[in-house]
């Protein structure tokens, strides 16, 4: 006979998944997403689950909430945070942040659509997330924030509408090719980037190539991004020399896209317009990487 205490650890590990997914998309970062989950389980544990109907919605009601709750305080945290700051990357090739089949699954994982959410207020940002990523209904929103339905529509169409107009304010420049192709670009990019070929390098770019680096001030890191095809190549060169010379590299699905790892201190993400490397992105905050390791060595 299953005991009751089993059982209740049996129905939390059940939704589990789901409860890290929104965590991570409400919050752009794996461990405080981890951190809700496992708030929400002292939750259930102490809960009167006799009277809890449907599991699955209750504790999507309490993640929501503690989210909401954490992200007040962490845009306080970000308004100090050193340089710039980019979501916590997650390997994503083990469905640790759910199916990602189609093109518009991966988009809602993306550093791109991560940032953009960050100028969301909470509220917005929750319902877009219970309805973009995980196609709630408005009813059901309605009922895990304690709004109206009417007024979750409205606050749905005001985010979506946010995000469409910065999306259209600045396209996004993301190469969907096959990986086969990627890889071959980027590894053309690599050897330029390595072999301190400036004129090479800079061929590879964009003109209007953005490179930022997230070190959070406990690495050395771009402070501010770096713009245009000659500082880009530069900084790139200066420091695959410097910082990751003689790291192994390889390549794994990171939020979605590929991406190169640089051991385990770093993560670069390389985006691709008309065969030129038009944007660069790279995690090197060790504190932002302790999730991906833990992943690594589960792998």
């Amino acid at each position: 006979m299953i005991s009751h205490v089993t059982a209740s650890v049996a129905d939390f590990e059940e939704h589990r998944p789901r409860m890290f997914g929104i965590a991570y998309r409400m919050l752009g970062s794996a461990a405080e997403a981890e951190d809700i989950v496992q708030d929400a389980y002292l939750r259930w544990d102490s809960a009167d689950r006799a009277a809890i109907e449907r599991p699955g919605a209750w504790l999507a009601k309490v993640v929501t909430n503690l989210c909401l709750n954490s992200l007040t305080s962490a845009r306080a945290k970000r308004e100090s945070y050193v340089g710039p700051w980019l979501p916590e990357p997650v390997l994503t090739g083990d469905g640790a942040l759910g199916p990602l089949e189609s093109a518009e699954q991966r988009d809602g994982v993306s550093m791109a659509l991560l940032l953009l959410l960050e100028q969301l207020t909470p509220v917005e940002r929750a319902v877009y997330v219970l309805r973009e990523a995980f196609a709630y209904s408005h009813r059901e929103i309605s009922t895990l924030l304690d709004l109206g339905e009417a007024n979750c529509r409205q606050i749905y169409r005001r985010a979506a509408g946010r995000v469409a107009a910065e999306r259209e304010a600045a396209p996004e420049k993301r190469f969907s090719a096959d990986p086969e192709r990627w890889q071959g670009l980027v590894e053309s990019f690599l050897t330029a980037a390595q072999s301190g070929d400036l004129t090479r390098l800079e061929g590879m770019l964009a003109a209007d190539v953005r490179y930022v680096s997230d070190g959070g001030g406990v690495v050395n890191a771009a402070r501010r991004p770096i713009l245009g095809r000659d500082n880009v190549a530069r900084f790139t060169m200066g420091a695959m020399a410097k910082y990751v010379a003689g790291v192994p590299v390889s390549v794994a699905e990171v939020n979605g896209s590929p991406a190169l790892l640089f051991g385990e201190v770093a993560v670069l993400l390389v985006e691709f317009e008309n065969g030129l490397v038009s944007g660069l992105s790279t995690v090197v905050n060790p504190e932002k990487l302790e999730f991906l390791r833990r992943q690594l060595s589960h792998s």
